[in-house]
């Protein structure tokens, strides 16, 4: 007999790791019991290599997110690539996210040779200063399904929003009887 499918959903961070910020975060994750993945940014692990090897302790995944955050669309091919090489000497991963979502054909052609591209369902916009925190909150639930990949950010700029959002998010989460689950690494 079956039991009916597991409700799963992803929950992404970008941009960290980030000093106290992604700390915070992976307290929150850990009272929950919940899994995710982070998308670093490679100059971010270079200066918070103890922070990085936490997330990674604490049994998440992480993924490739550039070096420097450039936008793929307005950085040539090259600089772009070679932000991200520098980017995976830091951050052993075959996933990538584009920051912004930016991608140009060409680096996309490279790029899927080499990662699991991970775009999302969901862009909470935890940085946005134009919403608030029931506006995100209201954002997310309404994008959220099972297979959702829902995008915070681990950010100074978020920090605010994400602070108050993440574990109201969490709490509905969990009433939901949804599985946070980090993105396959292979």
């Amino acid at each position: 007999m079956k039991t009916g499918i597991e409700k799963q959903i992803f929950l992404t961070f970008d941009d960290g790791p980030t000093p106290e910020i992604t700390t915070q975060v992976l307290l929150l994750l850990k009272e929950f019991q919940v899994k995710a993945t982070f998308f670093c940014l490679g100059k971010n692990v270079e200066t918070h290599p103890e922070i990085f090897r936490e997330i990674i302790e604490q049994g998440h995944v992480a993924g490739n997110h550039t070096y420097s955050h450039p936008n793929g669309w307005k950085t040539s091919d090259k600089i772009y690539l070679d932000d991200i090489d520098k980017a995976s000497q830091f951050i052993k991963s075959k996933l990538f996210r584009p920051p912004y979502g930016k991608i140009s054909p060409l680096q996309w052609l490279y790029l899927r040779k080499k990662y699991r591209i991970a775009l999302w369902t969901c862009l909470s916009k935890d940085y946005s200063e134009k919403l608030s925190n029931n506006k995100i909150f209201s954002r997310i639930v309404k994008a959220t399904h099972p297979g959702a990949i829902i995008v915070f950010h681990d950010s100074k700029k978020a920090w605010q929003k994400l602070k108050n959002v993440l574990p109201e998010y969490l709490e509905y989460l969990k009433s939901e009887n949804y599985k946070c689950l980090p993105l396959k690494n292979d």
